[in-house]
């Protein structure tokens, strides 16, 4: 069973190119492919306090219902706020990634490496060219 988790959108160059970070560091992380798999009331509050965030920081605008559903109205408390997480899955940021050093949306992509238990193997690049680790395994 591995210690990392992954809340995962294959069609995302962010959560894809975490998914790499992971396992350059020689880790095979559990895979939530969250719009196929959501996670419950529970699981997403948990994970919410776990980053130590507010709940409208994890809520995704671009490319989501976020503007036809006036979720920028302030009128929204977070119950409600996750309530629409839950009913549209795609409200969610990601990549959320779980180790046993922290919880955090990993956006930037390289933001993972504060919280993976194990140093980068090698050499990184991510999907569009722009190095994140060098050939030592420490980030640039």
């Amino acid at each position: 069973m591995s210690q990392i988790t992954i809340y995962h959108n294959p069609a995302c160059g962010t959560s894809r190119n975490v998914l790499a970070l992971i396992r350059n560091s020689g880790e095979e992380p559990t895979v939530i492919e969250y719009l196929k798999t959501p996670p419950d009331r529970g699981t997403l509050e948990t994970l919410i306090a776990a980053m130590g965030v507010p709940v409208r920081s994890v809520l995704r605008e671009k490319g989501t219902p976020y503007a036809e559903l006036g979720l920028d109205d302030p009128k929204w408390n977070d119950q409600q706020l996750i309530d629409f997480m839950l009913q549209h899955p795609i409200l969610i940021n990601r990549p959320i990634v779980v180790t046993p050093l922290g919880t955090r949306l990993c956006r930037p992509s390289e933001a993972v490496l504060d919280i993976l238990p194990q140093p980068q193997r090698g050499a990184f690049s991510k999907e569009d060219g722009e190095a994140v680790v060098n050939e030592e395994g420490r980030r640039v």
